[in-house]
C-alpha cells in the first residue's frame, strides 16, 4: 500500500500534468518509490513514463520505450513541479488523450 507521501505526490504531479497537457486524461499511480503516469483511453490504459524519487523530492524520469524496458530521460534530478514540465514537454505525443 502506498505511503500517504506517495499518494499526496502522486496527487500533485496529475495536477501538474493536467494544468500541463490541459486534460485529464493522464492519472498517476504510486508504485514503491515510483510515480507511474498512465493514459486511460478508450478501455486501455498504458503506462507511459515514471518519475523515480532519488531524494526527498528530487526525482528523475524515465519511458517506456516500445519493447517495454525503462529508458532513462536526459534530464537532471528535480522536484516535482520541474520534472512534471520536463515530461509534458518531452513526451507530448505520447500525453495526448
Amino acid at each position: 500500500m502506498p505511503t500517504p507521501f506517495a499518494q499526496a505526490s502522486a496527487a500533485e504531479l496529475q495536477r501538474h500534468l493536467a494544468e500541463l497537457t490541459g486534460h485529464s486524461a493522464a492519472h498517476v499511480r504510486p508504485y514503491g518509490k515510483h510515480l507511474l503516469i498512465q493514459m486511460h483511453r478508450d478501455e486501455t490504459v498504458d503506462t507511459v513514463a515514471r518519475l523515480t524519487e532519488v531524494a526527498r523530492n528530487k526525482y528523475t524520469a524515465a519511458f517506456r520505450s516500445h519493447t517495454g524496458r525503462w529508458e532513462p530521460l536526459p534530464t537532471p534530478a528535480a522536484d516535482l513541479k520541474q520534472t512534471a514540465d520536463l515530461v509534458a514537454t518531452l513526451l507530448a505525443p505520447y500525453l495526448e488523450p
